[in-house]
C-alpha cells in the first residue's frame, strides 16, 4: 500500500507539473527553486515584470510562440442573483494567456485582443464557479457580480480536478481582460508574470536563452551584474520532486526491508513446525527412494506458495482500499502492473529464501531416526 501510495502521488504531481507546461518559460521576481536555504535576500528588492517588458518581448523575441502577461488579484466572491461562489481566484491577463495554458473551453471563448486592450467587461469562469453559480447551466451571457463590476460570462472552461500537493487546476479560477484589471488594481503588486511558449521549431534551451538575452538588453543590465529577474520552468519543479521522492523511495525502501525480514521469519517458522510434524512422512519418502531434491524442491515449492498466497491476499486488500478511496473521494489511487509484477518477485524470493534452511533440514534427514521420531 505504501508503494501504490507513492506512485499515485508522483502521478498526481506530475501530472499537476505538466499542465504547467513543458515548453513554456516564465518571468518572475522570485525564482520557483526555494528550499530550507533560500536566499530571500538577494530577491526582495528585485522589480517586478512590468508591462512594458512584455510589450518589448512580444515585438522582439523570435523563438517565441505566444507571450501573455497575467497577474493575481487575489481571492474574491463572485454573485448570480441569489447564487454565488466564494474564495474564487481572480487573473487578469492579456489575450494570449489562454494560448500558454493546458485549459480546455468547452462553452463560449476567450476574450479576445481587443476586449484585452480596452478592458471590456467580461469573463471566463472556471468549471467551479459556473457550476455555483449556473447550477443549471446556461452561463453564457449572463451579468454576475465580480470586483464590484458587472461582467458578461463569455467562456466557461473545461473542469480539471484538483490536484494533492500542486495545485494547478483553473476550476476555481476566473478570467478577466488585463486592462480591466489594471483599472482594478495595481497590477505590480500583484506578483505578476510574463508567460511564454516556445516554438516547436526550437528547443526550451534555445528559447531561455534568447529570453535571457532580450530581458538584460530591455533592462539595461550591465554585463558584469547580476539578473534581476527569474526564468522559471517546469524542470525546477521536477528537479525539487525527484530530491522529494529519492528520499520517500529510501524510507520505502528501509519499511519494505524490515516487512520482508519479519515475513520471511514469519514463513520459516511456519516450515520449520511443518518440517518437525512431517518428520515421520519425510523417514517414509526417504525409505521408499525419494531423492534429496524431491524433499527438498516439496518443501520450497510450499514455502514459495504460502507467500505467493500473501502477496496475492496484500494485492486484493490494496485493490479493495482504492477501490474504497474511489468511490469517498472521487481520488483514484493507482495500483500499477509494476507494483503487481514486484509483489509476485518479492513473494517468490522471500518463500525461497525462507523454506531454504528447513528444506534443507528435511531433506538431509537420517530415513531411520525420521521414520522411528514421533
Amino acid at each position: 500500500m505504501f508503494f501504490s501510495a507513492v506512485d499515485t502521488l508522483r502521478n498526481n504531481l506530475e501530472e499537476s507539473v505538466r499542465k504547467i507546461g513543458s515548453s513554456t518559460l516564465y518571468v518572475d521576481k522570485w525564482p520557483w527553486d526555494g528550499g530550507p536555504d533560500f536566499p530571500w535576500w538577494k530577491y526582495i528588492n528585485r522589480p517586478e515584470p512590468k508591462y512594458n517588458d512584455y510589450l518589448a518581448l512580444k515585438s522582439r523575441m523570435t523563438t517565441a510562440e505566444h507571450i501573455a502577461y497575467v497577474f493575481n488579484i487575489g481571492n474574491s466572491v463572485a454573485k448570480f442573483k441569489s447564487n454565488s461562489a466564494t474564495n474564487i481566484t481572480v487573473n487578469a491577463a492579456t489575450h494570449e494567456y489562454y494560448q500558454t495554458q493546458s485549459a480546455e473551453i468547452i462553452e463560449g471563448r476567450y476574450f479576445t485582443e481587443t476586449e484585452s486592450n480596452v478592458g471590456s467587461m467580461v469573463v471566463v469562469l472556471g468549471a467551479t464557479i459556473a457550476e455555483g453559480l449556473f447550477p443549471s447551466g446556461n452561463a453564457l451571457g449572463q451579468k454576475i457580480s465580480l470586483l464590484g463590476r458587472k461582467l458578461t460570462v463569455v467562456g466557461v472552461l473545461k473542469k480539471e480536478g484538483s490536484g494533492m500537493l500542486i495545485n494547478t487546476s483553473s476550476d476555481d479560477i476566473a478570467f478577466i481582460p488585463f486592462s480591466l484589471g489594471r483599472n482594478l488594481a495595481n497590477y505590480e503588486q500583484y506578483n505578476p508574470s510574463i508567460v511564454i511558449t516556445v516554438k516547436p521549431t526550437y528547443t526550451l534551451e534555445e528559447g531561455e536563452s534568447e529570453l535571457k538575452g532580450l530581458m538584460r538588453s530591455i533592462r539595461r543590465i550591465a554585463p558584469q551584474r547580476e539578473d534581476d529577474f527569474s526564468l522559471n520552468k517546469t524542470t525546477l519543479i521536477t528537479a525539487q520532486l525527484d530530491q522529494m521522492f529519492t528520499v520517500i523511495n529510501l524510507a520505502g525502501f528501509c519499511i519494505g526491508i524490515f516487512s520482508i525480514l519479519v515475513g520471511g521469519f514469519g514463513i520459516a517458522n511456519i516450515m520449520f513446525v511443518s518440517v518437525k510434524e512431517r518428520t515421520n512422512l519425510i523417514g517414509i519418502q526417504k525409505a521408499l527412494g525419494a531423492k534429496k531434491y524431491f524433499i527438498l524442491t516439496q518443501f520450497l515449492f510450499e514455502s514459495i506458495l504460502l507467500c505467493l498466497i500473501g502477496g496475492a491476499v496484500g494485492l486484493v486488500m490494496v485493490y479493495g482500499i482504492a477501490f474504497v478511496v474511489k468511490l469517498a473521494t472521487g481520488f483514484a489511487v493507482l495500483v500499477s502492473l509494476k507494483m503487481v509484477i514486484i509483489t509476485c518477485f518479492l513473494s517468490t524470493f522471500i518463500g525461497l529464501i525462507s523454506g531454504m534452511i528447513p528444506a534443507f533440514m528435511a531433506a538431509n534427514m537420517d530415513p531411520v531416526e525420521a521414520i522411528r521420531s514421533k
